[in-house]
C-alpha cells in the first residue's frame, strides 16, 4: 500500500537539512531503486523552486511499505529525523486515484 510521510520542519532547519542531505537522499534512492518511490520532495518556505537562505518548511514522501508499521519505521529512520530538522512527521494511508 501507499503511504503519505508529511513532515514539519523545525525553525531554521536549512544547515541541518544541508549536513544531513546526502545521507536522506540515499535512502530515497533506495526506495527508487527497488520501484517503491511515488514522489518526494521538500516544501520551499516561499514560492520558489530554489528557496536560498529562505529555506524548506518540510517534506513530502509517497512511497510504497508494506504496512502502515513499516512506514512509520522508515520514517523513523531518517537521517532529517535524527539531525532534528523534522519537528513533525505524520504518515497516512494513501489511495492513488489519478493518474490512472
Amino acid at each position: 500500500m501507499l503511504y503519505a510521510i508529511i513532515c514539519q520542519d523545525v525553525d531554521n532547519s536549512l544547515e541541518a537539512r544541508k549536513a544531513t542531505r546526502p545521507a536522506h537522499l540515499e535512502r530515497l534512492e533506495k526506495l527508487q531503486d527497488e520501484g517503491r518511490l511515488i514522489i518526494a520532495g521538500p516544501h520551499p518556505n516561499i514560492d520558489s523552486e530554489d528557496p536560498g537562505q529562505a529555506g524548506f518548511s518540510g517534506s513530502l514522501i509517497l512511497a510504497e511499505f508494506g504496512s502502515l508499521t513499516d512506514a512509520q519505521a522508515w520514517a523513523d529512520a531518517d537521517p532529517y529525523q535524527a539531525a532534528g530538522v523534522y519537528a513533525n512527521v505524520i504518515i497516512k494511508p494513501f489511495k492513488k486515484v489519478f493518474p490512472q
